[in-house]
Parts: structure tokens; C-alpha cells; sequence
């Protein structure tokens, strides 16, 4: 039942990423970023991640999705976008991605994937709120003044 959860999941997250990319729409463009980010974070819950699972919706739905569908509909011309622009590189890079297609379809067939759960019952949230009181409390600290200022 997992495995047939996953491949609805995978294929959620390809079928939205390739309609963010070929949309002529932007609104729908950005409506279908939003379901795969959402299905990346339900992959992450899948591999156990829960804490970047939950850092996946926050930063990245809640707050990069938020401001691009701001700056679409606070564009002037709206209904008529012109996105089209060609390029002398296209065969370059398409010729590129597909050899980084081959390479991570051959780092995925070759590695030896640990099966099953994670070790110990705490969650990963748990695990890095600990960590980030404990062993790296002076640079979250040394961070979070940063980020402040």
C-alpha cells in the first residue's frame, strides 16, 4: 500500500513540475509549483524527515510561493504574457540535463539503500531541537543575531 502511495506521490510531484515549466498561464504555473511542493514535502515524510518535511511548507510554500504569486498578480500585463525568448544554448542545455539525467539515474541504480526505519523512535524534530540546544547552541545563537541585525 506504501509503495503504491509513493509512486501517486512521485508521479503528483513530476506531472506539477513539468506544468510549472511548459503552463502557458502563470497562474496555473504557480498554482501547480504549489502542489509539488507540497508533494516533495509529502516525499520527505516518506523518507522519514519530518522536521525538513515541515521546513519544506513553511519556508518554501508559505513564504517563496507567497511572493511569487504576489509579484504575478502585481505585474502589469497579466493577461497577455510574453515569455517567450529563444536562445542559441538550447541544444547545450538540454544535452547537459540529460547527462545529468544518466548520472543520477546511475547513482540511484547502483547505491545500496538502506530499507526500513530510522533507528530510534524520537522524531527528527526532536532529535535537531536537541542538537541545536546542546552541541551547536553558540552558532544557532551566533545566527540568530545575525539573522537579527
Amino acid at each position: 500500500m506504501a509503495e503504491y502511495l509513493f509512486l501517486i506521490i512521485a508521479s503528483l510531484v513530476v506531472a506539477s513540475a513539468f506544468w510549472v515549466v511548459f503552463s502557458p498561464n502563470l497562474i496555473h504555473s504557480a498554482v501547480s509549483l504549489m502542489f509539488a511542493l507540497f508533494s516533495t514535502a509529502a516525499l520527505y515524510v516518506f523518507l522519514y524527515a519530518d522536521f525538513i518535511a515541515g521546513a519544506q511548507v513553511v519556508i518554501y510554500v508559505g513564504g517563496i510561493l507567497v511572493l511569487i504569486i504576489f509579484g504575478v498578480m502585481l505585474t502589469s500585463k497579466i493577461d497577455t504574457p510574453s515569455i517567450a525568448s529563444s536562445s542559441a544554448n538550447q541544444f547545450i542545455g538540454m544535452l547537459v540535463a540529460f547527462s545529468v539525467f544518466v548520472l543520477q539515474i546511475g547513482v540511484i541504480f547502483n547505491t545500496n539503500w538502506k530499507v526500513g526505519g530510522i533507528g530510534n523512535d524520537d522524531s527528527t524534530v526532536s532529535l535537531v531541537g536537541k542538537l541545536l540546544l546542546t552541541k551547536y547552541l553558540l552558532p544557532f545563537e551566533m545566527i540568530s543575531i545575525l539573522l537579527l541585525a
